[in-house]
């Protein structure tokens, strides 16, 4: 019995509401993983993919989920149904470098001078 709940069911709910999963993990696997499995998994045809693990954030029970800690760690007693599916909410946010990239090119393009006679 307790190897069936050392077992998590988990689906990735990716912002257009497709899914990806469900898949089962062990409670000791890491949210590193995870995020691991959703760029190995990551469909092909969608746009805006993420690049690295650090593109990928993982939301369960309204948390941010940490690299550092194991899927048992994260779980909600409230939330999460014995022998239920646990639905994760993915969010890609493209790295600071990538960021500084953007508003560095679109602060050259945009630029406005205004001259006073």
């Amino acid at each position: 019995m307790a190897g069936v709940q050392d077992q998590l069911e988990i689906k990735f709910r990716l912002t257009d509401g497709s899914d990806i999963g469900p898949k089962t993990f062990a409670a000791a696997t890491s949210v590193a993983t995870l995020k691991e499995s959703i760029l190995a998994q990551w469909p092909k045809e969608k746009e805006n993919g993420p690049r690295t693990v650090k593109d990928v954030k993982l939301i369960s029970a309204g948390k941010i989920l940490e690299n550092n800690r194991t899927v048992g760690e994260c779980q909600s007693p409230l939330c999460d149904i014995p022998g239920g599916v646990t639905t994760m909410h993915v969010i890609v946010q493209p790295s600071s470098l990538d960021k500084e990239k953007k508003s560095t090119s679109q602060s050259n393009q945009n630029k406005c001078v205004c001259v006073i006679l």
